[in-house]
């Protein structure tokens, strides 16, 4: 399903990167579970900190829910504390992405995923509608370099397994400039990209005479 390599992103079955943190046990998905978790996590870049305050300031919610998060974070380490600054306790963030993969031995880790990939799903339309919303007002240029599309195919296991691992590294060749602003040319803004890869279920067996 998705990733997070401080792009935005995460899954259930997408290629796990280095740096990744693996969420496999159906608590640790089900901590993951909450679309504000999702934007507190997008906030931070590898090197940077920041306090609840800011947290809330950036995403609209309170600081005493944003603290609640962060803490639920940490507890299945996403984030840390960072050095106190005076009375400033920020926070920082552990891994620059992670992979939900449900395991095989934990039979309540697919119904969590499921749940995951639901919410995740959920939160990426609501982005998409919310730029949808406005998108009158920019560039037309801007709008004409967009896209929604969808396709259908028909494909083997591994030809879908194929397509969803190029899917994924599409972004590679930006991943560096999240991390490092000088990378980023001039004009560059911030970008999206959000897919999903799946096959329709086999058609029930026909009954035989």
């Amino acid at each position: 399903m998705p990733e997070q390599k401080r792009t935005q992103s995460r899954g259930m079955t997408r290629p796990v990167l280095p740096d990744d943190v693996v969420i496999s046990q159906a608590d640790a998905i089900k901590a993951m579970t909450h679309p504000l978790r999702l934007r507190l996590l997008a906030l931070f870049d590898s090197d940077s900190e920041l306090t609840a305050t800011q947290c809330a300031e950036r995403t609209g919610e309170s600081v005493a829910s944003c603290s609640f998060h962060l803490r639920q974070l940490e507890k299945y380490g996403h984030v840390e504390r960072a050095e106190a600054h005076g009375k400033e306790r920020p926070w920082r963030v552990v891994s620059r992405g992670y992979a939900v993969r449900p395991d095989a031995a934990d039979p309540g880790s697919w119904p969590a995923a499921k749940a995951f990939s639901s919410m995740f799903v959920a939160e990426q339309f609501a982005r998409l509608q919310r730029w949808i919303a406005d998108a009158d007002s920019d560039d037309p240029d801007w709008l004409y370099a967009t896209t929604q599309t969808q396709q259908e195919y028909w494909a083997t296991r591994d030809e879908l397994d194929d397509l969803s691992r190029r899917l994924e590294e599409l972004t590679a060749p930006f991943r560096d400039r999240i991390d490092d602003p000088g990378r980023r040319p001039a004009g560059a803004r911030r970008a999206h990209l959000f897919g999903a890869v799946w096959s329709d279920l086999p058609e029930p067996a026909e009954d035989q005479p």
